[in-house]
């Protein structure tokens, strides 16, 4: 896997990858949008322990294919509340411990119910 931040495109806002370049061999989980729900079913509190949850719900969709944080190469982050960037930049360096990957996010106006604040999809590839 090969990070693809050229210097004819403007660089990256926060830790994040312009592109991802992978061999076409390699295995491919794509992971459903993760929400904030504990195993338990239960709502985390808030939009930044939502957020962590669903990383935690992501990271754990890894582990169940035999991969982890580091073989991720994209990420697509839905929040309802306008105006987060920085809450999300901030619980995405922490819970990405330094791994970057290729990184959209949308604030938009509402997921399944409005107690869900934010929604995680990824793509990871492994050998």
């Amino acid at each position: 896997m090969r990070v693809l931040d050229p210097d004819d495109v403007v660089k990256p806002a926060s830790n994040y990858a312009q592109g991802i370049e992978h061999a076409a061999g390699a295995r491919r989980i794509v992971v459903s949008g993760q929400l904030g729900v504990h195993p338990d079913g239960t709502v985390a509190d808030g939009l930044e322990a939502q957020m962590e949850q669903a990383f935690e719900n992501v990271f754990g969709v890894l582990r169940a294919g035999g991969l982890g944080r580091e073989s991720l190469i994209r990420l697509t982050i839905y929040v309802t509340q306008s105006g987060q960037v920085a809450v999300y930049r901030r619980v995405r360096d922490k819970m990405m411990a330094g791994h970057l990957c290729a990184n959209t996010y949308l604030e938009i106006s509402g997921l399944a119910t409005p107690d869900f604040l934010v929604e995680i999809e990824a793509e990871a590839i492994g050998p």
